[in-house]
């Protein structure tokens, strides 16, 4: 068991840091003001105009958009002082993003919060990484080079009447930067105390028709400690390489290609059963292997009549073993669609897709899947109009999904949004939309044997959670309204208000006990089944801000605000599900992020995230306050200095019961970084 060691200081020299620091800052942010030209100046009146795809499969400005919508630029990804995703996205408001342990993350948006949160779609340039086994992302295997990201676009809100089923409580789709605006080569490394090492080295160049990239990835993280204070065994690494190619075929006609391969190792601990006959259960550390790759090719025409049609083709492979199942999963998926502004009121977009998922699977004694194998095709149409009742003012957006999948069966997922512009400074929206969340193979076919424990008959009693091929999807129908301002040339303002209805949500219910022989030897099974029998009803605001307090210095404040009310059916025996999901959302969410440029090529970053109490999982509320200092000594290159979770030395963020392994406490860390453009 490695050794850690913490470096304290005392609070009069603590005090004396800050102190120091702040009159650094102070000074250094006038005389930036005075001497440099600004480096950073928000422009503030752009948020209004900047573009989104997300929403309608189509660019679109985010004033004119009927969708509550943070767009995570590159620019905020430099200023961010992160080095993942899930950690990038805390930045969202009404984003729930809670650390598991070191390789594992739960993010969801608008309550119900998971290891693998089932009502959150997310992409990776539109290719959907939503798996089917658990239904959830594997956010370990997401390693998207952060320095390749142009934007990351995250809906809070159902957004299946374009991208489908399970795309209930948000989408999150991370944009990649074309290779024309990656050219030349970067190298970029670090190390600290938790990210042991990491490092990405790209390089973009020409070639007849187009551009390309090509970077390999590495990161090395250490273990976190677990709720006891001993070593968690949940170290990880991953080694990931890929590329992307656009290149302009004719004058109508442009081709991107990508493609990416990854291999690693991570490790956690699970709840084992190690035998049934004698009633043995304990913990037990799981060194998981995984791999992965993807190539995805979207050739886009451009039509005499102006109209553009998209064809998008991609390959996904994937291979865990552990820490329960060994799986592999093999997803082939065609994507259609067409463009066509008819005039100038109505501008349509449809189109159709074709997924097919196998899977093969090899189960243990804590879980398996009956059957091992299973092949899963989707089939989906989709169209929208925007009909524009007063150019420029009033847009009114109509679309539906329909959608026929071997889980769900057939769905029909509409949405109206109104989007009302009555100057450039402000835009009222409001909407409605349907949106399901169809079954899993986990809902559906699994079979896990929950802990075993001796019976007083001598028998063991072993609690099994078992899947259930009637169980229907999920069923949200959502109301919105939002409002975006900007209030000056040094502020903007962005609420939202919602109000959801949920039916058919899942649920454990109890059966009646039986004796089994399978596994042997004989012993009473508890069984627990998959079923619909919760319903209810969520709602709350989420409001954002950026304020320009100087030239130089920017505050971005965020509040959300979750309530839940949640009911089982009638005829309903569970008696746990209903308050863990309902304890393991946290009601209050806040943020304050600032950027500061001072003098001479330096620029100070800290951020504040507070979250509320989750009293399911006696996880106590707690802040987190991430700094960066940053430096740049030439154009293209930066030295950066990071503190993250600098309040508390430890704290719990998940400790959810129906999380497959053992959680661990997020420690206070710091890592240096170099990265240089040439």
């Amino acid at each position: 068991m490695a050794s850690r060691r913490v470096c304290e200081m005392r609070p009069t020299s603590k005090a004396s840091v800050i102190a120091g620091l702040l009159l650094f800052v102070a000074s250094q942010v006038v005389s930036g003001e005075a001497k440099q030209p600004d480096l950073t100046k928000v422009n503030l009146e752009d948020l209004m105009n900047i573009e989104v795809t997300s929403v309608a499969k189509k660019a679109q400005k985010l004033s004119q958009t009927a969708s509550a919508v943070f767009v995570i630029t590159q620019d905020d990804i430099q200023h961010s002082g992160v080095l993942n995703i899930p950690d990038l996205l805390r930045m969202v408001p009404g984003l729930d993003v809670a650390q598991i342990n070191s390789n594992n993350w739960a993010i969801s948006s608008r309550g119900f919060n998971h290891q693998k949160s089932n009502k959150l779609l997310v992409l990776v340039d539109g290719r959907a990484v939503y798996t089917l086994i658990y239904a959830g992302v594997f956010w370990d295997t997401l390693d998207v080079p952060l320095e390749t990201i142009d934007r990351i676009e995250v809906i809070r809100g159902p957004g299946a009447s374009v991208w489908g089923a399970n795309a209930v409580n948000g989408v999150i789709n991370i944009i990649t930067k074309k290779a024309a605006d990656t050219q030349g080569a970067l190298v970029s490394g670090g190390a600290g105390t938790t990210a042991h090492a990491f490092g990405t080295v790209m390089y973009g160049g020409k070639f007849k028709l187009g551009n390309y990239r090509i970077f390999t990835k590495y990161q090395d993280n250490g273990h976190l400690p677990d709720p006891t204070g001993q070593n968690g065994l949940d170290g990880w690494h991953l080694l990931h390489g890929g590329f992307r190619t656009d290149q302009d075929l004719t004058p109508n006609d442009t081709l991107m290609t990508e493609g990416d391969l990854y291999t690693g190792k991570e490790g956690s601990v699970i709840g084992h059963i190690v035998s049934i006959e004698t009633s043995d259960f304990e913990n037990a550390f799981r060194n998981s292997p995984l791999s992965g790759g993807d190539i995805v090719a979207r050739w886009k025409h451009l039509l005499n009549n102006g109209s553009e049609t998209t064809l998008q083709f991609y390959v996904h492979n994937y291979t865990r073993s552990g820490p329960e199942t060994h799986e592999v999963s093999h997803t082939i998926d065609v994507d259609f669609q067409h463009h066509w502004t008819l005039n100038q009121r109505h501008d349509l977009i449809w189109g159709g897709s074709y997924r097919r998922t196998a899977d093969n699977t090899q189960g243990t004694i804590d879980l398996s899947f009956v059957p091992a194998e299973r092949t899963l095709q989707l089939y989906s149409f989709f169209a929208q109009d925007q009909i524009a009742l007063k150019p420029n003012r009033f847009l009114l957006t109509a679309g539906t999904k329909l959608e026929n999948n071997d889980l769900g069966g057939f769905s029909v997922q509409p949405s109206v949004r109104l989007a009302w512009t009555p100057d450039e400074k402000q835009s009222f929206w409001a909407a409605v939309a349907s949106a399901d969340g169809t079954p899993s193979r986990r809902t559906e076919d699994c079979f896990i044997p929950l802990t075993v424990f001796p019976g007083p008959d001598g028998a063991p009693i072993v609690p099994t959670l078992f899947g259930n091929r009637h169980v229907k999807s999920e069923h949200l129908v959502a109301y919105e309204a939002g409002w975006r301002t900007e209030r000056s040339s040094r502020l903007t303002l962005d609420l939202t208000a919602y109000f959801n209805s949920y039916s058919h949500l899942y649920n454990q219910e109890p059966g009646t006990p039986f004796y089994s022989a399978n596994p042997a030897p004989l012993h009473l099974v508890f069984p627990q089944t998959w079923e619909n029998k919760m319903h209810g009803n969520t709602q709350g605001v989420e409001v954002g801000a950026n304020w320009r307090v100087m030239e130089r210095w920017t505050l971005s404040p965020a509040y959300s605000l979750l309530q839940m009310h949640l009911r089982m059916d009638s005829d309903s025996q569970d008696t746990a599900t209903l308050p863990n999901i309902v304890g393991s959302s946290p009601r209050h969410q806040a943020q304050l992020r600032s950027r500061v440029e001072l003098a001479h090529g330096l620029s100070w970053d800290a951020n504040a995230y507070f979250v509320s109490a989750l009293p399911a999982q006696a996880v106590n509320s707690y802040t987190r306050v991430d700094t960066q200092l940053s430096w740049h000594p030439a154009e293209r290159a930066v030295i950066s200095l990071v503190g993250q979770n600098l309040v508390k030395d430890h704290h719990l963020e998940s400790n959810d019961v129906y999380t497959t392994i053992n959680p661990s406490q997020v420690k206070r860390s710091a890592y240096a970084q170099i990265s240089w453009e040439f």
